[in-house]
């Protein structure tokens, strides 16, 4: 991807003491979204790649329990970050938590019967796509229209998602996991 060329400065009216441009707020946006491009981290919240790194580690346990630390250890993140979606995964029913001594995280169902969508489901509260916050002009022919054709069109992609992430369960992308591993390990 290429970056897009500087942005011409036009300055916020307002008063003397918060005046801000337009060139250095949007140019803060545009590296962040290019940060974000460039990271893999544009779109989707992460909390869906922690909870299905999370769902991992405990199918690989086979029945044990993991502490949230050992996983945020895994994750290299915080124990509170992870304890948040572990709670979320909880009220799904997908894990269960053991208090005291020697307790943790565990699942609560086998990993064949949780599949990437429930743990997507669990943890992602808002839509993937949605329309800007404010609506279009009336008096304009693509404002009239875009809405209900772009909602008939974003229902059709979550649709696709749900199914595509309903595919796979853990169990099969633990083994997934697994035979990278070895295959790493071979070379």
């Amino acid at each position: 991807m290429s970056r897009p060329g500087r942005i011409r400065p036009a300055q916020v009216r307002g008063p003397r003491t918060t005046r801000l441009t337009i060139e250095s707020s949007a140019t803060r946006l545009v590296a962040v979204y290019w940060r974000r491009q460039e990271s893999g981290m544009a779109g989707l919240s992460s909390r869906s790649a922690v909870a299905i790194h999370a769902l991992a580690m405990l199918a690989h346990r086979r029945g044990g329990s993991l502490t949230s630390a050992e996983i945020a250890d895994s994750l290299e993140s915080n124990p509170v970050l992870v304890r948040r979606i572990l709670g979320r995964l909880r009220d799904a029913h997908l894990v269960r938590s053991t208090e005291g001594r020697g307790g943790g995280w565990s699942l609560a169902r086998t990993p064949r019967d949780i599949t990437l969508y429930d743990a997507y489901a669990a943890v992602e509260g808002e839509q993937v796509f949605s329309r800007h916050p404010h609506p279009p002009s009336g008096a304009c022919v693509v404002g009239r229209s875009i809405g209900h054709l772009l909602d008939v069109e974003f229902r059709n992609a979550e649709r696709a998602l749900e199914e595509r992430l309903g595919r796979t369960t853990i169990a099969a992308l633990l083994q997934q996991i697994l035979a990278s591993d070895d295959e790493a390990k071979d070379r």
